[in-house]
């Protein structure tokens, strides 16, 4: 008498298909059958609205202090792998914003060119402000004419990193 679990996964789809009917659980007086988990079909609500396209990643932005960083220095990508005990192509691809760099992977990388973890967050948050003003600053003139007065909102100037 144990109840044997099987080894199958439930899958919500991101997107329902477009010609796919939709089914339904089991009903509980079903005849006996194989036992299929529900398909969960997502709620139709409100959109959320879209980020702007322009917004950047993080991982971008990080990506791009240490390329910057590195070069700075006249330092080769592989002299900074084997400093880091990185592999090469995957500090090439962190570089270049194409992979989610682990804190510890980051805390390397950024030993390797005499920068502390809170260096190279502290650079790419200010990359990101410069990037934030410049956008408000062209959302701004294309809108209406600034008066040469600051707004009334308060601005916020810190980072936040929660795990």
């Amino acid at each position: 008498m144990s109840d044997h679990v099987t080894n199958e996964a439930r899958v919500i789809p991101l997107r329902p298909a477009p010609s796919e009917p939709s089914r339904t659980p089991p009903v509980a007086d079903a005849p006996a059958r194989a036992h299929r988990p529900p398909v969960l079909v997502p709620r139709r609500g409100p959109a959320a609205p879209a980020p702007s396209a322009r917004e950047p990643l993080w991982r971008d932005l990080v990506g791009d202090v240490l390329r910057r960083e590195r070069l700075a220095q006249e330092r080769t990508l592989k002299d900074v792998a084997e400093a880091a005990r990185i592999s090469m192509p995957y500090l090439s691809e962190v570089e270049r914003g194409r992979k989610e760099a682990s804190s510890e992977v980051l805390a390397a990388a950024a030993r390797a060119l005499g920068l502390g973890l809170t260096d190279l967050l502290s650079l790419a948050q200010r990359e990101l402000n410069r990037h934030t003003r410049a956008e408000s600053v062209r959302g701004r003139s294309a809108a209406a004419p600034s008066s040469g007065s600051r707004s009334s909102g308060s601005r916020y100037d810190g980072m936040c990193l929660a795990a």
